[in-house]
């Protein structure tokens, strides 16, 4: 057998169970690759890849309503390092603010005493990550500093707010949803309240939209397929409040942004989901339910891919993808050609049964890798769901009509080598390519592979039952037991089945089905094996039938233990096992005891008819073993003694002797000796009795008349030489057997439920359950130790109690938990570092900041030896062997897919980014490597077929090798410009097909008008119907548009009344003039003028001539970089998209980022997107200088060096001090010196 050490000390923790239905809204899935659920008051941390609960906070006296973990955009270093911070309000509006490794509260927060609606972290500027928005209700929204718990503004609105949504674009935009429609607000920041109350819209329902020409019946039948469902959703979004019978519930799930393209958003109905471009606030996509389909409950749109996961209300999650737009089909099928975004069916889970109880509640998606899901059931369950993907080159169902969907080319970022190691489900942009829009050529089918998408259940979580439970811990540990003891905690339920816990790990170790009915309590006989009884509801004699099983752990066998009895007879009151585990006390509610040997599983004596009332009963830890083992060691020498030829025996000596070779024979152990027990019990007059059991013989003993203090006694416990009783008025009687006296105190509690004493010797604490809490004494001091009740401490009540070491004791309560707390009965979160985990947990923010820096830092670079190591030991790292240990811990966790690719040699520097980036879930970190990897690649591409030299020519058309080189729509203006433009074109189209209105013609022709499209723009200013106020104007612009020649004097005059229109205020309209005359670059400018920095970007890319639109965005940047806006961030992902890798490399060092500059510079050197001549060099020797000290710091000494030598002189001073006292510097780091150094001279 696996030798295994035993943790004596058992962590506190808390079991959980099922979920309240405030909990609903109460689960997130953070950055930081962990879950937080709410349950009850309290808050679960589940690690989702090894699917255990790894935390559970306590603090909140009210259920959880609302859950956030804060985003991890900001770059990482010592003074703001990875850390575990999570935000969480009750239904008493109470929001804390956790540290969740060592869980306790940064701060909490109160503003009103109404639930949280909702809460989100502000994660858009540079200057603090500790901004936390909160919804109050009714109707304010609360900006707080979530680390020091101050109210920063608040701001109240007309109607309830139920939830809101923030644009992934651009920070100052948010939606409102309340109770009547949406609130857009356009101009919110961090330092002020937003200064007007928001344009609201109305949602006329889809089922009562003044489309129809009959009002609707109450019960409207759902639409039966999504042409229908068009139709109705014509006008959806109306400025004015609509009728009163025509929106009779604004019955709108939820609202979201989308982040996988700007400006849309989806509004969440139970049988569709509309996807609203926002510019024309118009519904251009619709995904409807079938009439026999199963209705949504949320939806979550991915970032990576435009694709949304779907939940339904039978628990079954749906992925579905956006289909792509290119022309192919139209011909096929002319009804297919109205256009719109259509969201086809990829793939979809399992269903669960869903009960009166059973339902699901909440679903949470990964938001690094979007290929994730989780799936919160309100019995506790958490189901944990992975996407695969399947290539295969046979196609998929042809009936079905889908077009395949493609495996992407690439992997981290760049294109795959030809044997390179990679990981197809990584992330969701990794398992399917991007969705091709009009206007792009469909990629050579010969290097994609069709991919078919699975779900895969990969974890899976479940609480405790419903209450009430039964508890009792197994017996305690011995010096004899401790190679082979388990903590092991059984639980009674009211379904019949028994719970095993392992309190070393927190995790169920067996669920048996033992009973038909509720469990009324467990005994355990031995290690491994326990007795459970169970009664039935009592028929109208008061009879029942009883359930006395013996179960056996192990083998999991169980049987009657009192054989045929049971049916038709009193209930079972109590079982009580003598302390050797020889003898069982059953005792009835109207009917004598029985006495059982436990060992032969006979019934020894049945009491008498006159046989005494039991109202408690204890056994006594008092027996003759000892002296019946001496005997037996007496008797076993003199068998040692004895030989063949000794025939001077006495007889009596040899009938012992044969007595006992007998009983050895038949028993190995010493079970064949019965030894004498003793128990006591009370009557109903309070009088006590002694009875003493030796092997079948019971022998009645002496009586103690009834203690005149006392009421009638609840219970008993016996220890040593103090025997306790406890009565129903709370009174507790104290007997010092020893010195025979008796010492009664009340405890004004009430009825005394349960009294047990803690295990250890000579440990007299004792554990005292009342209705309405549990008190710890000290019998020897006879004095209160500790204390808990329900409404002054806590707000459950208690169900049971034991204990489950000599200092901890286990309750259960009426919340559904089971908790392990400290004597003093405070109930706490415990600090994860000490936790005892059965799997490893990849999750870097559980280490200490500087040991979380050092990985990553090992994981992205070490370049001292030729091949990557995942052995922490093998490098120069001068650290306490326990942060190396744990360090290793966190290297070993990783998946072997992931080790293989990382110690991959074709491995390049910038998938290595890339691949570190989303391990840590750092947001910064992935955006920054995403983009910087992308042009980088596509620079030095442009460069090789030296198409554009100078740095100002961003790359023409010629350079994209294939489409499938492009950045995904999600990066907005970060993308190339000819694919911006496709996209956009493609966007205006969809406008146009779906326009209904005069305005929505208006805006789609402007936007015609700016992306070029002169024709279609002057065909839609001739629509204007004749009696329109704006028909004249109309009519006159259309024949400007037309008849725009390039002379001289109209281009001037043209030019002058555009700069007047715009000095008096009509911005749009000169803009558009300008653009008419080919001066978009202009028009960029006034635009910027006028701080419409947004607009001036998206004009720039969609008009302007590469050299023009990179001096647009250039001041797009510097504008970014002012103290007032400070998006630093956001303005190197500008810069690096225009190729100025130098100013970034610059921007980098002098914000401090040095490993994100020293590295970003030597991969720039390598692709040769950057020269090494003098002017480049200062900043070159300088970051990797500025690298070298950060690595000497973390304790890398080996890549200190190596960054040092190649810092040039300043460098050679820090390397002397690295090695000084150990005779210069090793020869290694030098010879491999040169190596690299020409490699970057290439």
């Amino acid at each position: 057998m696996i030798p295994y050490t035993v943790n004596i000390k058992l962590a506190a923790r808390t079991l959980t169970g099922t979920l309240n239905l405030q909990n609903k809204t109460a689960v997130d899935w953070g950055w930081q690759g962990l879950i937080a659920q709410g349950c009850h008051s309290s808050i679960l941390i589940i690690d989702p890849k090894t699917a255990q609960t790894i935390q559970v906070l306590e603090r909140h006296k009210a259920n959880v309503v609302k859950v956030k973990w804060s985003r991890e955009n900001y770059y990482h270093n010592l003074s703001s390092p990875y850390c575990l911070r999570l935000a969480s309000g009750d239904a008493s509006g109470k929001i804390i603010v956790w540290d969740v490794v060592s869980g306790t509260a940064h701060c909490e927060i109160q503003e009103h005493s109404k639930p949280i609606q909702d809460l989100e972290w502000l994660w858009n500027q540079d200057a603090s990550r500790d901004l936390l928005l909160a919804v109050h209700p009714p109707n304010y929204i609360v900006l707080w500093n979530g680390d020091t718990g101050t109210k920063l503004w608040k701001k109240s609105y007309a109607e309830n707010i139920l939830s809101f949504s923030f644009d992934p674009f651009d920070p100052s935009n948010m939606a409102l949803l309340t109770s009547e429609g949406i609130v857009f607000i356009t101009d919110f920041s961090h330092s002020k309240p937003p200064s007007s109350a928001g344009k609201k819209v109305y949602i006329a329902s889809p089922h009562a939209s003044p489309a129809h020409t009959k009002p609707a019946p109450a019960a409207a039948p759902a639409p039966t397929g999504a042409k229908k469902a068009l139709n109705k959703v014509k006008v959806l979004i109306t400025n004015e409040k609509p009728t009163a019978e025509a929106v009779t519930l604004n019955d709108c799930l939820q609202l979201s942004y989308l982040p996988s393209k700007r400006n849309h958003m989806l509004l969440l109905y139970p049988r569709e989901i509309l996807i609203l471009d926002l510019e024309l606030s118009q519904t251009v996509g619709v995904v409807a339910i079938e009439r026999s389909g199963v209705p949504f409950i949320q939806v979550i749109p991915c970032a990576q891919r435009d694709a949304l996961y779907c939940l339904h209300e039978n628990g079954c999650i749906t992925l579905r993808v956006c289909r792509s737009t290119t022309a192919t089909e139209e011909a096929a099928d002319p009804e297919q050609s109205v256009q719109e975004l259509v969201y086809d069916l990829r793939s979809q889970c399992d269903a669960i049964r869903v009960t009166k109880t059973v339902r699901p509640y909440r679903m949470v998606i990964c938001p690094v890798n979007e290929n994730n899901a989780g799936l919160m059931v309100s019995d506790g369950r958490a189901m944990l769901w992975e996407l695969k993907a399947h290539t295969g080159k046979a196609a998929a169902n042809p009936s079905s009509g889908l077009s395949p969907l493609y495996s992407p080319v690439s992997f981290c970022g760049a294109p795959l080598g030809p044997n390179q190691k990679r990981i197809q489900d990584l992330c969701l942009s990794s398992m399917i390519g991007q969705t091709l829009i009009a206007g792009e050529a469909p990629p050579p089918s010969s290097n994609q592979h069709e991919v078919q998408l699975k779900f895969l259940l990969t974890g899976l979580l479940s609480g405790l039952p419903l209450p009430p439970f039964a508890i009792r811990m197994c017996p305690p540990l011995t010096t004899k037991n401790i190679n082979h003891y388990q903590p092991l905690l059984a639980v009674g339920t009211s379904n019949g089945s028994v719970l095993v816990y392992n309190l070393t790990s927190g995790l169920l170790h067996k669920e048996l089905s033992v009973h038909s009915c509720e469990v009324r309590g467990i005994e355990w006989v031995s290690l491994t094996s326990f007795l459970s009884f169970a009664t039935s509801a009592p028929n109208n004699m008061g009879l029942v039938r009883n359930e006395l099983q013996h179960v056996d752990l192990p083998t999991g066998r169980c049987f009657a233990f009192r054989g045929e009895r049971g049916n038709d007879e009193p209930p079972i009151e109590m079982i009580k096992v003598s302390h050797l585990k020889q003898y069982l006390v059953v005792v009835f509610r109207d009917k004598p005891l029985e006495l059982w040997d436990i060992r032969t599983g006979t019934l020894l004596r049945e009491m008498a008819k006159n046989f005494p009332t039991v109202t408690a009963l204890e056994w006594s830890p008092s027996h003759n073993l000892k002296s019946l083992k001496k005997k037996q060691m007496a008797a076993r020498e003199a068998m040692a003694r004895q030989t063949v030829s000794d025939a001077e025996q006495s007889s009596v000596e040899s009938s012992v002797i044969s007595l006992l070779q007998d009983a050895e024979s038949k028993s190995e152990t010493s079970q064949a000796i019965s030894a004498r027990e003793h128990f006591v019990f009370t009557d109903t007059d309070g009088q006590v009795y002694h009875i003493t059991v030796e092997g079948n013989t019971v022998k009645d003993g002496a009586r103690i008349p009834p203690d005149g203090s006392m009421g009638s006694i609840a219970c008993i416990a016996w220890k040593g030489d103090t025997l306790v009783l406890g009565d129903v008025d709370g009174n507790l009687n104290f007997w010092d057997l020893k010195a025979r006296l008796s010492r009664g105190i009340p405890t004004h509690r009430g009825w005394v439920k349960k009294i047990r004493f803690a295990p250890g010797k000579g440990n007299q604490k004792l554990l005292v359950m009342y209705t309405d809490g549990a008190e710890v004494w000290d019998t020897k001091e006879v004095q209160m130790v500790s204390s808990m009740r329900i409404g002054r401490n806590v707000n459950y009540r208690i169900l049971d109690i034991d204990w489950c070491t000599s200092d901890k004791v286990v309750l259960a309560s009426d919340d559904g938990c089971i908790r392990v707390l400290e004597m003093a009965m405070k109930s706490a979160s415990y600090r994860m570092d000490e936790q005892d985990l059965t799997d490893p947990v990849w999750c870097p923010y559980l280490l200490v900041p500087r040991a979380a820096l050092t990985l990553k830092a090992f994981l992205l670079l070490q370049p001292w030896s030729g091949t990557f190591t995942m052995d922490i030991t093998q490098v120069d790292y001068n650290e306490k062997d326990e942060i190396k240990g744990l360090i290793q811990e966190q290297l070993n966790s990783l998946s072997n897919d992931m080790k293989s690719v990382l110690q991959d040699p074709e491995f390049s520097l910038l998938q290595r980014c890339l691949l570190v980036s989303r391990l840590f879930g750092d947001e910064s970190d992935l955006h920054f490597w995403t983009v910087a990897s992308h042009y980088l690649q596509s620079f030095a591409q442009a460069r090789q077929l030296s198409v554009s030299t100078a740095e100002g020519q961003a790359q023409s058309e010629g350079t994209q090798p294939s489409p499938h080189n492009h950045l995904d729509i999600c990066h907005d203006v970060l993308c190339e410009s000819s694919y911006f433009q496709k996209f956009q074109l493609d966007r205006v189209h969809l406008q146009e097909v779906k326009r209904s209105s005069y305005e929505h013609t208006k805006k789609c022709a402007d936007q015609l008008l700016l992306l070029g499209q002169t024709d279609r723009a002057v065909q839609l200013l001739l629509e204007t119907s004749a009696d329109n106020p704006s028909y004249y104007c109309d009519s006159l612009k259309a024949c400007l548009v037309t008849t725009i020649t390039s002379s001289g004097p109209s281009q001037s005059t043209i030019k002058l009344v555009a700069t007047n229109m715009i000095a008096n205020g009509k911005l749009a309209e000169g803009v558009q003039l300008l653009c008419l005359i080919d001066k978009a670059a202009d028009a960029c400018r006034y635009l910027q003028t006028y701080g419409e920095w947004n607009r001036a970007a998206w004009l720039a890319k969609v008009r302007l001539n590469p050299a023009e639109s990179s001096d647009v965005l250039k001041r797009w940047a510097e504008h970014l970089c002012s103290p007032q806006v400070n998006q630093k961030s956001k303005a190197i992902l500008v810069l690096l998209s225009l190729g100025c890798f130098y100013k970034v490399g610059e921007m980098l060092h002098s914000m401090r980022q040095f490993d994100r500059a020293a590295l970003f510079i030597e991969a720039c050197l390598k692709y040769g997107v950057m020269e090494a001549n003098d002017s480049s060099n200062k900043l070159i020797e300088a970051s990797f200088l500025d690298y070298a000290r950060l690595l000497r710091s973390l304790g890398l000494r080996e890549g200190a060096a190596l960054w040092a030598s190649r810092a040039g002189s300043a460098g050679e001073q820090l390397m002397e001090e690295l090695f000084q006292g150990e005779g210069g510097v090793p020869e290694s780091i030098l010879g491999e010196e040169v190596e690299l150094g020409q490699e970057s001279t290439e």
